[in-house]
């Protein structure tokens, strides 16, 4: 039937994968960004920023090995700041690779094909950057093996009602599950690389990270069942990392912090913030790698109906941490919301507020969500807002203890920014080494699409 016939619908019809592909040209498209299409200035300007910002984290770093936390803004009473926000926030963009990558596989759905390789490599880079917070914070990262159950000669184990300790064991089960499930789907696309290497180096790294892959019907077997496993795998963990994390809070009798919506709450802001990334990274690249025929404005579309759905959880969770601090009546809490939205730091208060609450509200409309440079701005907006937001959480609830003598300020100093631009510049040098090393949507998975639009359309 002519699509003359069958007129689709203007808002529904948005295809996942523009007609006119075929296997080849897939394998074509996706692979030449890595083999054989040079990279043009803009990616060497790039790749030059980012590498300047990653080298300001390594002084950083290195400086505060040799001086110490004090360098930071911290003191008595605020003993996190900028270090255990930026651990939050990077740990909440980890969530949308795992989300698209599993829990959508598992529910069969095909618009997460296009995304899932770099939504994934996402995940990664931001857990690794998210890693590096904890270990410094405690001031002496050489004695971080003493968080690991190992059974040492002093008969010394980690304190395990540390939720240092949960977050340890959290996020590396978190990195090392979307690792395995990253580098399983990529191993028939190796030995693509492999296969079309024009270069005898490049035949043999591909040929090694392909681990013998040959494409017979055992190879694809053990494939589908080993990948489908670790999606069951890392489903959990979406819920299971960021509630650990919202538990580093929710345990402690710090006013603002002591509460039970904390859990739900960290999830749901992590997937929103983890989604916009997402969108802040596929609309350039689409752009710059001409790849709108594989993500296409469906993909964006329901990516920005995702970040809408978890932005209303996140402003329900407002809501109700607002109400309950007057409908409990302790005097503490009430002092708390108030001190927020009026208190010294209140100008964080409000712009995490229109931030995270009332310019997503934009996304009702179909017009903003088709419009690929509002997206990409509302995505920023929504990551600047979900950054404020730990920060009001970290450092806002410790400003004002239960005893007035014990109040304080906070002030991020010079270190404190250049490592957290910094962690921005490894994340964002990872991602061009990534665009340039391997493929940044799944040809394997793109041809499985092209069949499967082939057969919808006989």
């Amino acid at each position: 039937m002519s699509a003359q016939e069958n007129p689709p619908s203007p808002r529904s019809a948005a295809p996942l994968l523009e007609p006119g592909h075929t296997f080849a040209s897939v394998t074509d498209k996706i692979s030449s960004i890595v083999l054989t299409r040079p990279a043009g200035p803009g990616w060497y300007l790039g790749f030059a920023i980012s590498f300047a910002l990653t080298m300001t984290l390594f002084i950083a770093l290195a400086y505060l090995i040799l001086k110490g936390t004090g360098i930071w803004g911290i003191q008595i009473p605020i003993g996190w700041g900028f270090a255990i926000v930026n651990f939050v926030w990077w740990i909440g963009i980890g969530h949308a690779g795992t989300l698209i990558s599993a829990i959508l596989l598992l529910l069969n759905q095909k618009w997460r094909t296009s995304i899932n390789r770099f939504a994934e490599a996402m995940t990664l880079f931001a857990v690794m950057c998210a890693g590096i917070f904890p270990l410094v914070h405690t001031g002496r990262p050489w004695f971080a093996y003493w968080m690991v159950p190992y059974p040492s000669t002093m008969g010394i184990w980690p304190q395990f009602r540390s939720p240092l300790i949960w977050d340890v064991f959290a996020v590396s089960t978190y990195f090392t599950v979307s690792l395995l499930f990253w580098f399983v789907g990529l191993i028939p696309d190796l030995a693509t690389l492999r296969d079309r290497a024009a270069t005898r180096a490049k035949q043999i790294i591909y040929g090694i990270l392909a681990m013998g892959w040959r494409g017979s019907a055992r190879h694809w077997h053990r494939y589908q069942s080993a990948y489908l496993l670790l999606a069951g795998l890392a489903t959990p963990l979406v819920v299971s990392v960021h509630t650990v994390v919202s538990f580093d809070f929710a345990i402690a009798i710090v006013p603002g912090w002591h509460t039970t919506i904390f859990p739900p709450y960290f999830v749901a802001g992590a997937i929103y913030s983890g989604f916009a990334m997402v969108l802040s990274l596929a609309i350039p690249l689409r752009k710059i790698y001409g790849l709108e025929d594989f993500i296409t404005m469906r993909h964006l579309e329901n990516m920005a109906k995702v970040m809408l759905a978890t932005g209303l959880i996140v402003a329900y969770g407002y809501i109700i941490e607002f109400f309950m601090s007057f409908y409990g009546g302790n005097k503490f809490d009430i002092f708390l919301t108030l001190n927020r939205m009026r208190g010294p730091y209140w100008p964080f208060y409000w712009s995490l507020i229109l931030c995270n609450i009332i310019v997503p509200q934009l996304l009702w409309f179909h017009k903003i969500r088709t419009n690929t440079v509002l997206l990409f701005l509302l995505s920023i907006v929504v990551n600047t807002g979900m950054w404020l937001e730990r920060f009001v959480i970290v450092v806002v609830s410790l400003t004002r203890d239960f005893m007035p003598s014990a109040w304080g300020m906070y002030s991020a100093t010079f270190w404190d920014w250049a490592t957290f631009f910094g962690t921005i510049g490894m994340f964002l040098l990872l991602l061009f080494l990534f665009v340039r090393a391997l493929p940044v949507i799944s040809i394997t998975e793109m041809r499985e699409l092209v069949a499967h639009t082939a057969e919808e359309r006989k």
